[in-house]
């Protein structure tokens, strides 16, 4: 008994050094600086948070000291080695995808968790003494209630993520709407949230398996609807709701630490949820049940046409430019050009001109993308500016050069009232006094809408992939220079 007190000392300890870690890791990843660290911390506090597992009385089940399902949780870590290397292994253009199903991963444990607590507890027949508490043969009316909460959040997150992910991975078609679509949705969910109510009173087996079943719909169907340019802000909202959903069974579970990083993870969520729908002017609500970005190609028809121009033209351009704004999106990602980019900058500033990289909250299809990317090529965080800096400097911009971006630099967002995106803050690119969009081909980007900006005058479309087209300008830069000399 004294052992078991001790070690139990001993894991509260460890949990409350590795809830330390969690803050303090997410503290370091709010800068670009101190992310990587940060990272590396928070990971620290996973290690020791699942080493605990091991010692833990809490994991005994009131059965002798040794872990329940001990060859379950030895399969679970060889798995996660597994998924370890893969995520090395995954490019950056698949970031997004990764992200999608990891948190659904993390939605799906909440769910499994919550699922067997309520199914051993259906099935205990005993008496619901500290002795079966402790084993989790039984749940109390409170623990049972945010078991539900728990299974609820988590399922609908996992389903939801899944969905998110095939939609990123152009598995799924991005539009699946029909008439009275949530209604029907609405009517899904109150029969979830009845049959968790149901369960609390009655708590019986098929009830259960009912009330999994209807949550992981819920998931389905409130992701179908949702078009891709919205994405970001789904994978934000469904990684808080995981963050709840393990708090919540880490109660369950008498887990101190679950319950401390799932409120984190939860909290942050939702606080970056908030701030990339405010970044579109966009409550989450209108997210979550409109199907804005679903393909539709609303709005004004736009009049004139897109004007091509050579790498040779864009590199004059450059060459008597003082001041030059990057603005990327996807497309850079996609053709992986950051490098090459990089490298025109470089020269660009060697040159003696102004050079900066603007960088829209939404850019690309995850949070952080493209500041991943760039950081990823060695583009310095003092050239990187964000979308409120950098819009008043347009005017003064001689070059802007569009890599890959579309829906976030669309002046319609600001002229077209009848467009989707109307009220959504975009790069004020079309102020600049010579925009060079490069792009592969004349389509619409990931919300389906046509671009005002490449019909603008004062911009000239380069048509080729981001890569090629960076290597090209470098190399006709060059030749300016060495001309010019």
């Amino acid at each position: 008994m004294a052992m078991e007190t001790m070690l139990d000392l001993l894991a509260k300890a460890s949990y409350l050094l590795a809830a330390l870690l969690f803050i303090f890791g997410l503290k370091r990843m709010s800068s670009p600086v101190t992310a990587r660290a940060g990272i590396v911390q928070a990971g620290w506090g996973m290690v020791l948070a699942t080493a605990v597992t091991f010692i833990a009385p809490s994991t005994w089940g009131g059965h002798g000291i040794e872990p329940l399902n001990l060859g379950l949780m030895v399969l679970a870590l060889a798995l996660s080695g597994v998924f370890w290397v893969w995520g090395r292994k995954v490019p950056i253009t698949d970031m997004p995808q990764m992200v999608a199903i990891f948190n659904g991963m993390g939605g799906g444990s909440a769910a499994a968790i919550g699922a067997a607590a309520l199914l051993n507890a259906a099935t205990f027949t005993g008496s619901c003494d500290a002795q079966a508490l402790a084993a989790h043969d039984c749940m109390t009316r409170p623990g049972m209630v945010l078991g539900v909460i728990g299974a609820l959040i988590g399922a609908i997150s996992f389903s939801g993520s899944v969905i998110a992910w095939a939609k990123l991975d152009g598995r799924l078609d991005k539009r699946f709407t029909f008439p009275g679509q949530q209604y029907f949705n609405l009517l899904v969910f109150l029969a979830t949230l009845a049959l968790g109510a149901w369960i609390i009173v009655d708590l019986d087996i098929p009830l259960v398996v009912a009330f999994f079943v209807l949550a992981l719909l819920v998931g389905v169907l409130m992701t179908l609807p949702i078009g891709g340019a919205d994405m970001p802000v789904v994978i934000s909202l469904y990684n808080a709701l995981t963050g709840l959903a393990v708090a919540f069974e880490g109660y369950v579970l008498g887990i101190e630490a679950l319950i401390i990083a799932g409120m984190v993870v939860g909290a942050a969520g939702l606080l970056l949820t908030q701030l990339m729908a405010k970044a579109m002017n966009r409550p989450i609500s209108n997210v979550l049940f409109s199907n804005f970005g679903g393909g539709d190609d609303g709005g004004q028809e736009i009049a004139g046409s897109q004007k091509p121009i050579e790498a040779s033209d864009v590199a004059a351009l450059l060459y008597l430019a003082e001041k030059v704004v990057f603005v990327p999106g996807y497309g850079m990602a996609v053709a992986q050009a950051q490098h090459k980019i990089w490298d025109l900058s470089q020269a660009l500033i060697k040159a003696g001109k102004d050079v900066k990289f603007a960088i829209h909250p939404v850019a690309g299809r995850m949070p952080g993308h493209m500041n991943v990317l760039l950081a990823e090529a060695g583009v310095p965080y003092d050239l990187i500016a964000d979308m409120d800096d950098i819009n008043p400097e347009f005017k003064t911009t001689d070059v802007a050069i569009v890599i890959g971006a579309n829906d976030v630099v669309n002046p319609a967002a600001k002229t077209d009232k009848s467009s989707p995106i109307f009220g959504m803050p975009i790069l004020d690119v079309v102020d600049a006094r010579q925009t060079i969009v490069i792009k592969r081909g004349k389509g619409t980007g990931f919300a389906g809408i046509e671009n005002a900006l490449f019909y603008a005058d004062n911009t000239r479309m380069l048509y080729a992939d981001g890569k090629e087209a960076a290597t090209r300008l470098l190399s006709e830069l060059k030749a300016l220079e060495g001309g010019g000399h």
